[in-house]
């Protein structure tokens, strides 16, 4: 039997570790135990190592030389602070997709929306066996509202401010269930984007952002485990 080339043993533990922190089976502060992490994976102390750093500049794990790797915490100031950035940022990325988005890219946005819209909202259904799924279709629509943007930088910074909030998103998909439309939502900024109105199209995306951290925020973060362990 080929054994498997290091490059796609590290990729794939890049991203069982990645979704173990995503779906909270590492929860937030705790510590990874990294033979722990080689025995459960059948991977080399290299792979894991070499994933686990990738992960730290990423964001998602904190790193030190005394204490090795612990999944990064959750507070609402750090989710306040992402949450202005990702305005920012957001705002930026729409506004010149909105400018240079062609007709493939206007078809890509009304295809993404549909199939979003099609699936049970994670956000109101508590401890959702479909939140993967959902959050997949949610990352498609929502890159596909920038994606006529030019600026590979950046995409590169939205991209690694959406998959942080996409965190705080699946702990309260997780931990609550919540009264949102946000089929609707998306619906009018997807409508506001192919009309072309970047003024509204930028103030309902930051209206949508942060009526998501506001939510999370009333989930009481600093209670996160206990609600964790009841979902």
């Amino acid at each position: 039997m080929t054994a498997m080339p290091m490059k796609s043993l590290t990729e794939q533990t890049y991203f069982r570790i990645r979704d173990d922190i995503l779906s909270c089976r590492h929860r937030p502060g705790t510590r990874l135990n990294i033979k722990m992490l080689c025995d459960e994976m059948g991977a080399s102390l290299g792979a894991v190592r070499e994933a686990m750093s990738r992960l730290a500049a990423e964001g998602f794990l904190e790193s030190s030389a005394q204490k090795g790797f612990r999944v990064s915490p959750v507070s609402v100031e750090d989710l306040e602070d992402l949450t202005k950035t990702r305005i920012a940022i957001e705002d930026l990325c729409l506004r010149e997709a909105i400018k240079l988005g062609e007709l493939e890219w206007e078809t890509d946005i009304v295809g993404a929306f549909h199939r979003l819209s099609r699936l049970p909202d994670a956000f109101a259904i508590s401890g959702a066996t479909d939140v993967q799924a959902w959050s997949s279709a949610n990352e498609t629509f929502h890159s596909a509202l920038v994606s006529a943007c030019r600026s590979n930088w950046l995409l590169r910074i939205r991209a690694m401010l959406f998959d942080q909030a996409d965190r705080y998103r699946r702990l309260m998909a997780i931990s609550t269930k919540v009264d949102r439309d946000v089929v609707n939502e998306h619906r009018a900024i997807m409508e506001a984007v192919l009309e072309r109105n970047a003024d509204l199209a930028c103030a309902l995306m930051a209206q949508h952002l942060q009526r998501t951290a506001d939510i999370v925020s009333r989930v009481s973060l600093d209670n996160i485990d206990d609600k964790l362990s009841e979902a």
